[in-house]
């Protein structure tokens, strides 16, 4: 094997790190620029195309509502216009005619009355007709009562599109997660990235639901509106045309000033969650070191970013409401005062004046609906831009159209000429080559920093080389797919990791079809049987996903018993046995020798005494192998592994050329 340049340290990830960004404590702030709401807008609506025939036919149910529901003013004027003719009529002698009345009106020089009751369908002296207001009402009954099945029909299909966008959103975000690469989630707080995934997109849900409808329904029911307005009275209807520009004239104007605040206060929140999250998981560190007041002031000040940019949203956009209503009453002024006068001249009846103020208030209600809109409009279009820039982040390199598998798994791994940074400008591995013999017990020793774990991400494909390229039994593993590549490996971390569900399932998620049979093999084999059995549930005891009722140790032979029964040709223990006791520690490292047997493994360790049998030891430094050879060869010759074991057993460091005493 060979080594040739040495590098840094892996660098801790940076302040700003990621595309979202880290903050103090790892709290994430999302990009700092956002797309414009009208991008937005229309990419959030273009996710509606797969519900393509529902739309139809939510927007032909909207349709015909619409037109019932426009039709029924018109048809209560005339049931105004039965009222008012038979009052009118009463008062007029009984056997005459209605021109006979006409003409005695103009004679008494009353001619605005006489043009008045030139409009009207009248019989002098006859009364209210009774009949035909009765079955004007039962029609004008029946449009609304139709108009209301129409729009609950259409609403409960568009809730149907509604929840089936947001479900295929959820699952594209899904799929997302499981096509970013390791170091994207390196520079995210969970937190941050949390609220992206559930905040976000129950926010674009909600704001799916209460729009959508009110808009359709809104804008087909301004056209409908502004047709029978313009039938009845193109002159009111002018007058109420007026209200249009000035409602997008408020609209535009209030939208700008808030849709920066909107987004301000969904990235606070995202802020304020990432904060939230790693206080509470770290909330034993967080008491140990005293740092409770200053974690409560990071949460004070974050909370009242979030207090400011939510505040000014809501007020912002809460003026529109407001001012729309003041501008529909205005119009509703003009209307009567204009319609009024020409009921009075004989140029309309009562009952169109009538049907037309009901039409203005339909007119102007759709738009103080969308101006009441705006606020939730866009709260969901800034939501919805942080989960496209979720969707848009840089995927890892996908697998390989063909991909390759070893003829057979025997766990030969190769690093051939092998240079990886984790930051461009600060170089880490560089040149390493180097041969793990399958049956080999291959140790990896060094400083803190050193690459030890990148070395052993780098098999595991967790990021891409720079340089060179890993062979698995002569296989390129960037020809393998990922799956079929870590199908091959089985690996024990030094952090622990158990998801809830009882002991059983844990273990058995190394290898899903594993029998009960197998499950308790494995357990026997790395000494976890002998806590379970304690247990009163025993192997169907549950655990949370923090492992708060089992001991650190119990939890780390949990995951060693889970990598047992994967059965993998090639073992990656980091630091696997960290966090059990001394006498477990003898049990398990007898356990590793049966395991190991036929088996190459890559042995990431601290305490040297777990590694005096293997048949390699590499010693890094800086990214480099600085030495290689067994424990005893690698102890007469003094190098860097003799100082790492006599700062362990012998209680004096040696330190190494160059660097101080301790």
């Amino acid at each position: 094997m060979s080594d040739r340049t040495a590098a840094p340290a892996r660098p801790r990830p940076p302040a700003g790190g990621g595309p979202f960004g880290r903050g103090p404590f790892g709290g994430g702030m999302p990009a700092e620029k956002s797309m414009n709401f009208g991008p937005s807008a229309r990419r959030l609506l273009g996710r509606l195309r797969p519900e393509r025939p529902r739309i139809i036919a939510v927007i032909t149910l909207a349709v015909i509502s619409v037109v019932f529901s426009v039709i029924g003013p018109k048809i209560l004027g005339h049931a105004t216009d039965l009222i008012f003719s038979g009052v009118v009529s009463r008062q007029l002698p009984a056997g005459t005619t209605k021109e006979q009345a006409v003409e005695a009106a103009r004679a008494s020089g009353n001619g605005n009355f006489a043009d008045m009751l030139a409009r009207m369908d009248l019989l002098p002296g006859h009364g209210i007709d009774f009949g035909a207001l009765g079955a004007t009402l039962v029609w004008a009954l029946v449009l609304f009562v139709a108009a209301s099945l129409f729009m609950w029909l259409q609403g409960y299909l568009l809730n149907d599109v509604t929840q089936r966008t947001v479900y295929r959103l959820r699952s594209d975000v899904e799929d997302k997660l499981n096509r970013l690469p390791l170091k994207f989630f390196d520079g995210q707080p969970r937190g941050e990235l949390l609220s992206r995934v559930t905040n976000d997109i129950d926010n674009v849900s909600q704001t799916l639901q209460q729009t959508l409808s009110q808009l359709l329904t809104s804008l087909l029911t301004v056209i409908g509106v502004l047709a029978m307005m313009l039938f009845i009275s193109p002159l009111l209807a002018l007058i109420a045309l007026v209200t249009i520009p000035l409602s997008m004239v408020v609209t535009a104007l209030v939208a700008k000033r808030s849709q920066k605040l909107f987004v301000a206060q969904w990235a606070h929140t995202g802020s304020l969650n990432a904060h939230i999250e790693e206080a509470f998981t770290g909330h034993e560190l967080v008491k140990v070191f005293g740092r409770g007041p200053e974690v409560e002031e990071v949460f004070r000040e974050r909370n009242e970013q979030l207090f400011k940019a939510g505040f000014g949203a809501q007020f912002i956009s809460g003026i529109v409401m407001p001012m729309m209503m003041f501008i529909g009453n205005l119009n509703y002024v003009a209307i009567a005062v204009v319609g009024g006068l020409r009921v009075a001249t004989g140029t309309m009846s009562l009952g169109d004046v009538q049907a037309f103020i009901q039409y203005s208030r339909q007119f102007t209600q759709p738009l103080t609906q969308v101006a009441s809109m705006t606020n939730l409009l866009q709260s969901g279009v800034a939501s919805a831009e942080r989960v496209f820039e979720l969707l848009d982040a840089e995927e890892q390199t996908p697998d390989p159209a063909d991909p390759a598998l070893p003829a057979a798994r025997r766990g030969r791994v190769e690093f051939e000429d092998v240079s990886f940074r984790y930051e461009p400008d600060q170089p880490l591995i560089e040149h390493l080559s180097l041969v793990a013999d399958p049956g080999h017990t291959i140790a990896i020793v060094g400083p803190t920093g050193a690459g030890k774990t990148t070395l052993v991400n780098l098999i595991m494909r967790f990021y891409e080389l720079d340089s060179g390229r890993i062979t698995l039994d002569g296989v390129d593993i960037t020809a393998m797919r990922r799956e079929d590549l870590r199908a091959h490996i089985g690996m024990v971390l030094q952090d622990t990791w158990l998801f809830g569900g009882t002991i059983r399932d844990n273990i058995a998620y190394g290898n899903p079809d594993a029998t009960d049979e197998q499950v308790y093999a494995a357990a026997r084999a790395t000494y976890v049987d002998r806590f379970v059995r304690t247990l009163p549930d025993g192997y169907d005891t549950v655990i949370d996903e923090e492992g708060g009722n089992v001991s650190a140790g119990e939890k780390q032979l949990l995951t060693i018993a889970r990598a047992f029964l994967a059965n993998p040709s090639l073992l990656i223990l980091d630091e696997a046995t960290s966090s059990v006791d001394t006498r477990t520690e003898v049990l398990v490292q007898h356990a590793m020798a049966a395991l190991r047997t036929d088996r190459t493994s890559f042995v990431i360790a601290h305490r040297l005494s777990t590694i005096r049998d293997a048949d390699l030891i590499l010693v890094m430094e800086a990214g480099r192998i600085v030495e290689h050879g067994t424990h005893e060869e690698l102890l007469d010759a003094r190098g860097a592994y003799h100082r790492l074991y006599s700062a362990q057993f012998s209680g004096a460091l040696v330190p190494a050329d160059g660097e101080p005493p301790a």
